[in-house]
């Protein structure tokens, strides 16, 4: 008998995998629901489900088929096309009210969306007074983890400036860091590569507001197409781990990880200034080798919940192509696309049908190579010489 196949997004993947453990009793049904962010009576519900129709229970019964509530995209167009005509600098609450007037009733909140995704509106932040009050840890290790960057004389005046980018587990303490010349997209990413190899997919990820992690462009249409909020390729990759992002409104809410630098500038710089560590090669080497393992004989805490957190990764998490950087870009009619003043060409014989003119994407992958990205598949790039300048012609006779 062929078996059957049940199409899962990660989501639902990650949603069975707790309610697996519910059910065997590896979870209770309060905590199962902490976990899902969902109450212990819809965990029950999902349980009872999937003992009547198997993991397909899972799938949302209204999966493929639109809401019955959804409004037409005729009538969404008519109304953006409305408000760039004679609302232009209305805010949504306003503009609901004269839309309303002109035969056109929607609501401010659906209104509020179209007009966010279609930037013609932003959002005010929320300027209220912090309090900041004494946090529990979290329960289990891999359920929160923290990532920052500190820029210092790490190696002091024994070599370069550089900066120490870190992870720390919220739960434990448990950490792991590298030195970079630079506070880089990139950088960022491989330290984040590290900690995914190692452990495997947290639930969330604590960080800063930095751009690398958040960004105020509008959505690009692309996004928009897909449903998806702007996203910076750090909050990208994030995304398709699904891994949620949390952002720290102040340096005191991320007071762990801002304590941990504090500890690290004192005793992390004097081992390597014992070590004669002089470079950033060597104190990478340092701290992968010697201090982190001490660190974690020493410093890291048991957490209150046993069970690791952590999902492994799976086979569609292929980190060398979600750990990039990727650009848009249109390919000219010589096979080549431009990016930061450079020109990269498709090799000759990975040339494809529809390739001249198609819109694509240029991947730079964190070992440095370039690929183009074509209806689902992967061209190899090449560099692309620049061209001899042209030699100026004599006309004197």
């Amino acid at each position: 008998m062929e078996t059957e196949r049940i199409a899962l997004s990660q989501r639902e993947r990650d949603r069975l995998e707790v309610l697996h453990e519910v059910k065997h009793k590896h979870l209770t049904q309060v905590e199962g629901a902490r976990r899902l962010k969902v109450t212990d009576r819809h965990v029950r519900r999902m349980l009872i489900r999937i003992g009547e129709c198997g993991d397909g229970g899972i799938v949302h019964r209204l999966r493929g088929r639109p809401s019955n509530r959804k409004l037409a995209m005729s009538l969404e167009q008519k109304i953006l096309a409305q408000i760039r005509r004679r609302y232009g600098d209305f805010g949504p609450t306003l503009a609901a009210e004269h839309l309303a007037k002109d035969g056109l009733p929607v609501s401010r909140e659906t209104l509020r969306k179209w007009m966010i995704q279609s930037a013609l509106w932003r959002p005010r932040s929320k300027r209220a007074k912090a309090v900041h009050v004494w946090r529990e840890r979290r329960a289990g290790f891999g359920e929160l983890v923290m990532q920052d960057s500190s820029p210092f004389r790490w190696l002091e005046d024994r070599g370069p400036a550089c900066q120490l980018i870190a992870l720390i587990d919220d739960a434990t303490s448990r950490i792991w860091a590298r030195f970079a010349e630079h506070d880089s997209t990139e950088e960022n990413l491989r330290t984040l590569g590290g900690w995914l190899r190692r452990y495997g997919r947290p639930l969330a990820h604590y960080t800063d507001r930095n751009s690398i992690f958040r960004t105020t462009r509008p959505a690009q249409l692309a996004e928009q197409l897909r449903g998806h909020p702007a996203r910076t390729q750090f909050g990208r990759a994030l995304n398709e781990l699904g891994i949620e992002w949390i952002a720290a409104h102040s340096p005191q809410a991320k007071g762990r990880i801002e304590r941990l630098f504090e500890t690290l500038q004192d005793r992390l710089v004097k081992e390597m200034r014992l070590a004669g560590i002089d470079t950033i090669q060597a104190a990478n080497q340092f701290l992968e080798l010697h201090f982190i393992p001490e660190w974690e004989q020493r410093f890291t805490v048991a957490p209150r919940q046993p069970r690791n957190a952590h999902r492994p990764l799976g086979p569609d998490h292929r980190l060398e192509e979600i750990l990039s950087v990727r650009v848009a870009r249109q390919v000219a009619q010589d096979h080549t696309v431009s990016w930061e003043g450079n020109r990269w060409g498709v090799l000759r014989e990975e040339v494809r049908a529809g390739l001249r003119g198609a819109q694509v994407e240029i991947e730079r992958r964190l070992d440095g190579s370039h690929w183009l990205r074509f209806r689902g598949r992967y061209l190899r790039l090449q560099h692309c010489p620049e061209p001899p300048p042209r030699r100026k012609t004599n006309n004197r006779n």
